[in-house]
């Protein structure tokens, strides 16, 4: 499988008949799946349809999907009711009325009923525009998810880089002077020293303090749990699908554990990796919320 974007945008055209359609679908990022529907009037009944086949390819982004119809311009059909018209022509002939001037044809054709004119367009032209339009729909919704999917293959080499860079900058805090056991018992030593030359001192205080330089000393579950994260991501992006929210988790689970890295620091070299670890895990989390 592979990964998709939430953004794209997708047109499709089609003729049936006089009728020039067409569908253009826009999607944009959201939490979670959001179809926004119009079609023009005559096509109502086509809306559910149109909604399911929406749905069932897309998982996650706002899509905004617009009909719009236009109409060409046809010979309209003329139709004469010639047994009325014959009717009231007779009937006229037969009124005595000298005063009254003769009927005319087109006198005739002016009343009601006599001439019908309408379009060719029917209700079974009309069923076959609707129909078609549908299957415009699923070419269009195919355009929208190739552009997403073109746009996730992106993200997805973006992705991999952010995840390289962070994987150097953990190996970079694992391998920092200050985490080495001779660094940490110089400091300790320094901190016990300052200390127990204090003329208030106390044992009691000097245990406590070391116990809690060793703690802070110690990142070993920060950097574990950071190469964890980074190993469920690279396992995620290879499954690919609807993984948006579940590499956003991670990302902020990632952002955690470098905050607490920085937190527990006590060298700047370890917090300039930590800080630099934040700014890169910070940007994977950006690009990360682009994906379905």
């Amino acid at each position: 499988m592979t990964i998709a974007s939430m953004t794209g945008f997708a047109r499709y055209p089609g003729v049936t008949g006089a009728l020039r359609w067409a569908w253009e679908l826009k999607s944009v990022n959201a939490k979670g799946l959001d179809l926004r529907l119009r079609v023009p009037p005559g096509f109502d009944a086509i809306e559910a349809d149109a909604r399911a086949r929406l749905a069932a390819k897309l998982n996650r982004g706002t899509c905004y999907a617009t009909l719009s119809v236009q109409r060409e311009s046809v010979t309209p059909e003329v139709r004469i009711n010639e047994t009325a018209l014959r009717r009231l022509a007779e009937t006229l002939a037969g009124i005595n009325a000298p005063a009254l001037r003769p009927a005319s044809l087109d006198g005739l054709l002016a009343v009601r009923g006599i001439v019908e004119i309408r379009d060719s367009e029917d209700e079974a032209e009309l069923a076959r525009a609707q129909e078609e339009a549908l299957a415009g729909l699923e070419a269009a919704i195919d355009l929208l998810v190739a552009m997403r999917q073109g746009e996730g293959a992106a993200l997805a080499r973006i992705i991999d880089a952010k995840l390289a860079k962070i994987a150097r900058l953990r190996q970079a805090a694992e391998e920092c002077p200050a985490r080495q056991p001779e660094a940490i018992r110089a400091k300790l030593a320094e901190t016990i020293a300052l200390i127990a030359g204090n003329s208030n001192f106390d044992e009691t205080r000097l245990y406590q303090e070391a116990l809690v330089l060793a703690g802070k000393a110690d990142v070993r579950e920060e950097l574990d749990r950071l190469a964890a994260h980074v190993s469920a991501i690279v396992d995620l992006a290879a499954r690919g699908g609807p993984i948006g929210r579940r590499l956003d988790f991670l990302a902020q689970e990632l952002g955690r554990e470098a905050n607490s890295l920085c937190a527990k620091s006590n060298d700047a070299a370890l917090t300039e990796i930590g800080l630099e670890l934040r700014i890169e895990i910070e940007q994977l989390r950006e690009q990360v919320q682009n994906i379905e």
